[in-house]
């Protein structure tokens, strides 16, 4: 194979979050797979040169994925993805019966047809809940004869670099011939000493918006050359072979051009509830927080989608100004670069962004599974 690099397929890719992290960790992305339309979109556009499927992952086989990977067994080293949370969420009814929850099952029934090196998935805490152990040992049934499996392992975005509480629980399980062993400690011995704060995240970014910036023409605004720091050069550099818009590209290296800075209409009475908040606060109508300078953003919330309601998740108030954060500002504080872009829409922006695997995680989870590829294998891509 001419790219010289272990393959990974993407699941339940959303906008990219995981195909970011595992190629900047040295992997090639074979192909990334997303039912929703706007998603693919904004991920075919910051991965141009990959593969795509749009498909309903429940319909696939193996052979097909691996078909449309362009693979035949035994050349896909990692299977990941986020199988939808919704069922399992907190913030949700919980409801074992959401079938929904049966795409979990269905990644590890994938990862049994194509045969991976290793796998990778990610979802809410509450997929732990006793409610769905007969779910975990549905899906675990197909993998647990020939992968070694991790027992699951939490990871706090913030622990790593992220400027976020986001908090995730990741199942990762690997085959013994072929790497050498991966434990909880690894990924513990990678935790960050100094923490990212909302003034970190948010360095350069315009903080005056003007509500009237609704479109994504208007969404693009000027930012501030970044110092050197590891969260900062991931916001400004890292840039992967074949990844990225070539216009985005351009406008951020010539112009210093982001976009995503997109405005929001509040009223006369919400500018002065929120005017009045100390940082930390709560609003009392709307349940945004004010987020604090020196402190972490809460977890970012996706809403629902269209065939749910399309409700609009609560957006954290600006720490200094009497307004929501923009699309941009959250992509800053969950870990993703200047350049990358999202929907051309704030409303799917943030979906994009509240549904997404942060970068920098998923960049750490991959480089420990990446050194633990055993030393024949890696000797295949030199």
């Amino acid at each position: 194979m001419s790219h010289q690099k272990p393959n990974v397929i993407d699941l339940f890719a959303g906008v990219g979050g995981f195909s970011l992290g595992a190629l900047r960790a040295g992997f090639h992305l074979a192909l990334a797979v997303e039912l929703d339309k706007h998603a693919i979109s904004a991920h075919q556009l910051n991965f141009p040169k990959f593969n795509h499927l749009v498909a309903d992952i429940s319909s696939l086989d193996g052979k097909q994925l691996m078909y449309h990977a362009g693979l035949e067994i035994g050349e896909l080293e990692g299977l990941i993805g986020g199988p939808p949370c919704q069922g399992f969420s907190s913030m949700g009814k919980r409801n074992a019966s959401d079938i929904r929850n049966n795409l979990f099952v269905k990644f590890f029934k994938l990862v049994k047809d194509c045969h991976p090196t290793f796998f990778v998935a990610e979802n809410v805490l509450g997929i732990l809940n006793t409610q769905y152990t007969s779910t975990r040992r549905n899906a675990f049934g197909y993998v647990e004869d020939d992968y070694v499996l991790l027992d699951p392992i939490k990871l706090r975005a913030f622990d790593f670099g992220a400027s976020t509480t986001r908090e995730r629980v990741f199942f990762i399980g690997y085959r013994s011939e072929a790497m050498e062993t991966i434990s909880h400690e690894d990924f513990e011995a990678r935790k960050v000493k100094t923490v990212t704060t909302v003034a970190d995240a948010l360095l350069g970014l315009p903080s005056e918006i003007d509500s009237n910036w609704l479109t994504e023409a208007e969404s693009w605004r000027r930012v501030q050359p970044l110092p050197d720091s590891p969260f900062w050069n991931r916001v400004s550099n890292y840039i992967p072979k074949n990844v990225g818009d070539a216009e985005a590209l351009r406008r951020y290296k010539e112009e210093n051009m982001v976009s995503g800075c997109f405005g929001t209409r509040h009223s006369p009475e919400v500018l002065e509830r929120y005017r009045r908040l100390k940082p930390g606060e709560h609003d009392k109508i709307s349940k945004a927080v004010r987020l604090k300078m020196d402190g972490l953003c809460p977890t970012l919330r996706a809403g629902t989608g269209s065939d749910r309601g399309s409700f609009q998740a609560v957006r954290p108030i600006h720490p200094t100004l009497p307004r929501v954060i923009t699309p941009r500002e959250a992509a800053r504080l969950q870990g993703f670069p200047d350049w990358f872009r999202f929907a051309p829409s704030k409303w799917h922006s943030f979906r994009q962004i509240g549904n997404s695997v942060s970068p920098i995680v998923a960049e750490m989870v991959f480089e420990v599974i990446g050194n633990q590829l055993s030393q024949s294998l890696k000797c295949n891509y030199e």
